[in-house]
C-alpha cells in the first residue's frame, strides 16, 4: 500500500514521492486473564500437555493431582473446582509461611499500587530495597548486613558461591559439598548439587570436592588435604536429602574447623530458614554465625518471588568493596523490585508481630510428637519420624519391610525398584480421601516431606496426624488396593 507524496529526510537529502505505510501489527489469538480463569481441567491438562512439561504430567497422573483446579486459597487451605477445602501440609516446599493470601499482604500490595509507586530500581536507589536490606540485617546475627537481593533460591546461591570464591582468592578455588544435596537447578550451583536427575548429562565444573552431610572428621580430613579449598556449602538442614539434620554440635565444630583452615562458610537456609525451624535461621540452634548464608522461599510472603543472599562485611568488602570491583555482581534487572520488598518488609513484621517463630516451634514440636506415636503404631509402615520445627520428614518403610515375613526375602529383590512406591500411594490417598496435600523428597523417594504454613495451628495438626492415622489403619494390602483403584477412576 502506498500513501499520498510526502517529503522526508534521509541523511539531510529531500527525497519525494510516496511512501510505504506500514500496516498495523494484527493481535494473535491470545487467552485471556478471563479466559484462563475459566479454563477446565481437560482443557488444562491439554495445554499443560502441549505447552509446559508432558512428563511431569504423568507423575502428576499416578498421584492424582491432575484432576484438581484450585479455584482460591486462604490461610492453611486451598479451594477446588468442587469447592473441596485442601489442607495444605505442603506449603510450597516452604515458600508459604503466612499461608494463602495473608490479609496483611494483600493490604500492603494494595496500598503500593494504589499510590502508582516504583518497581524496577536500577538507575536510582530504593527505599523498599534499602529498608528490606536493613531489616534483614537486623535480624541477622553477628556482622551479617550485606545483602544482595534477587529471584530465587537459585540465583541468591549462585551469588553466594561466587561471593565466596572471590572472598578467599584465586589460589582456592575448590569447594566443599554434602551428598544429597540441593542448591539449585541453575548451572552453577548445579556443580554442588548432588543429584543425578538434575546433573544429567551437563558439564559441571568439577572444582568440588563432596563429603557425606554431617561428618566433620570427613571435613577436616579434606581441608587438610587439600590447600585449593576455599569454601564450603552446606544446606542447614537437608530438604531434597529427606530432612537431614547434622548432628548435634556440628555446626560449632563447622564454624571453628573453618576459622582455622581459613575456608568460607556458606549457610544454604533457603528452605530452613525464615522461622521454619523454631529459629529464623536453623544455625542459631548452635549460636554459630557462618559467613555467608541465603534466603528464598517464604522471603516473598508467598506473594512475591524475593531470594536474599546476607555476608559478613569483612567478606562481602573483599569481593566487592572497591568502586572498581562493585559491579561485578550487582543486582540483577528484578532484584529488589517496588512491590516484591514491600511485601517483604511486611512479611518479616508479620513474623514476629503474629509469634510465628514460637509457633513453629510448638506446633513443630507436637507434629512430631502425634507422627512419633504413628511410627510405635505403625512400625512396619514408619520407619522413621524426623525433622525440627515445621519442616519434617516421615520415612515409611521399603515395601518387602510392611509385608509378612515369607514375603519379605522375594520382595526385598524388588525393594529398589519400588521405592516411592508406598510415599506415593498414601500421598495420593491423602488428596482422593482426606483432602489433604504432602510433598516428596528428591532423593529418598520413601519420604514424604511436611512444611506447613507457619499460621499452623494444632487443630490442623490433628487434621493431619488423625487422617494418616486412618489411611494407614488400612493395612497395606487396602492402601495398595485403593491406589490402583483410584487409577481407575
Amino acid at each position: 500500500m502506498l500513501d499520498t507524496p510526502a517529503r522526508i529526510l534521509v541523511d539531510s537529502t529531500v527525497v519525494e514521492g510516496p511512501q510505504p505505510v506500514r500496516k498495523a501489527v494484527a493481535k494473535p489469538d491470545l487467552l485471556t486473564v478471563e479466559d484462563a480463569k475459566a479454563l477446565t481441567v481437560p482443557e488444562m491438562t491439554t495445554l499443560f500437555k502441549d505447552h509446559v512439561n508432558p512428563g511431569q504430567l504423568h507423575f502428576m497422573k499416578l498421584l492424582g493431582f491432575h484432576k484438581v483446579k484450585i479455584e482460591s486459597a486462604e490461610g492453611m487451605y486451598y479451594t477446588d473446582q468442587n469447592g473441596r477445602k485442601i489442607l495444605d501440609f505442603f506449603g510450597g516446599f516452604g515458600s508459604l509461611a503466612f499461608g494463602h493470601n495473608h490479609p496483611r499482604l494483600l493490604e500492603a500490595r494494595k496500598r503500593f499500587q494504589d499510590e502508582n509507586r516504583h518497581e524496577i530500581a536500577i538507575a536510582f536507589m530504593s527505599q523498599y530495597a534499602a529498608a528490606f536490606a536493613k531489616n534483614l540485617a537486623t535480624i541477622s546475627p553477628g556482622d551479617l548486613d550485606m545483602v544482595f537481593l534477587g529471584s530465587s533460591g537459585s540465583e541468591v546461591m549462585e551469588a553466594a558461591v561466587k561471593l565466596a570464591e572471590r572472598a578467599a582468592g584465586p589460589k582456592r578455588p575448590k569447594v566443599v559439598y554434602a551428598e544429597n544435596s540441593f542448591h539449585g537447578k541453575t548451572k552453577g550451583v548445579l556443580n554442588i548439587t548432588d543429584g543425578a536427575l538434575y546433573r544429567a548429562d551437563f558439564a559441571v565444573s568439577g572444582n568440588t570436592v563432596r563429603v557425606p552431610f554431617g561428618n566433620i572428621q570427613a571435613i577436616e580430613n579434606a581441608f587438610r588435604a587439600d590447600p585449593q579449598i576455599g569454601a564450603i556449602v552446606l544446606e542447614t538442614i537437608q530438604g531434597g536429602g529427606g530432612i537431614i539434620r547434622a548432628p548435634d554440635g556440628f555446626w560449632k565444630e563447622l564454624r571453628a574447623l573453618c576459622d582455622r583452615y581459613g575456608v568460607v562458610w556458606v549457610a544454604d537456609e533457603v528452605q530452613c530458614g525464615y522461622g521454619r525451624s523454631g529459629r529464623f535461621f536453623a544455625f542459631e540452634h548452635e549460636n554459630v554465625v557462618p559467613d555467608i548464608t541465603a534466603l528464598a522461599k517464604s522471603l516473598g510472603g508467598g506473594k512475591a518471588a524475593v531470594g536474599a543472599m546476607i555476608a559478613r562485611r569483612e567478606i562481602y568488602m573483599k569481593a566487592y568493596g572497591t568502586p572498581k570491583t562493585a559491579m561485578i555482581h550487582a543486582m540483577a534487572t528484578f532484584g529488589g523490585m517496588g512491590e516484591a520488598c514491600v511485601t517483604a518488609i511486611e512479611a518479616l513484621n508479620i513474623m514476629y508481630d503474629d509469634g510465628l517463630i514460637d509457633n513453629a516451634a510448638e506446633q513443630g514440636a507436637y507434629l512430631l510428637a502425634r507422627l512419633d506415636a504413628l511410627r510405635e503404631k505403625y512400625p512396619k509402615i514408619i520407619k522413621e519420624v524426623r525433622g525440627q520445627g515445621l519442616m519434617v520428614g516421615l520415612e515409611f518403610q521399603d515395601f518387602s519391610q510392611t509385608m509378612p515375613l515369607v514375603l519379605r526375602p522375594v520382595i526385598g529383590m524388588l525393594d529398589d525398584k519400588l521405592k516411592g512406591s508406598l510415599s506415593g500411594f498414601i500421598g495420593a490417598l491423602l488428596l482422593r480421601d482426606y483432602d489433604t496435600l504432602v510433598a516428596f523428597t528428591e532423593y529418598n523417594r520413601n519420604v514424604i516431606r511436611l512444611e506447613p504454613p507457619l499460621i499452623c495451628e494444632r487443630a490442623h495438626v490433628d487434621q493431619f496426624v488423625d487422617a494418616l492415622d486412618d489411611l494407614l489403619g488400612r493395612g497395606i494390602i487396602r492402601i495398595v488396593k485403593d491406589f490402583v483403584g483410584s487409577q481407575m477412576g
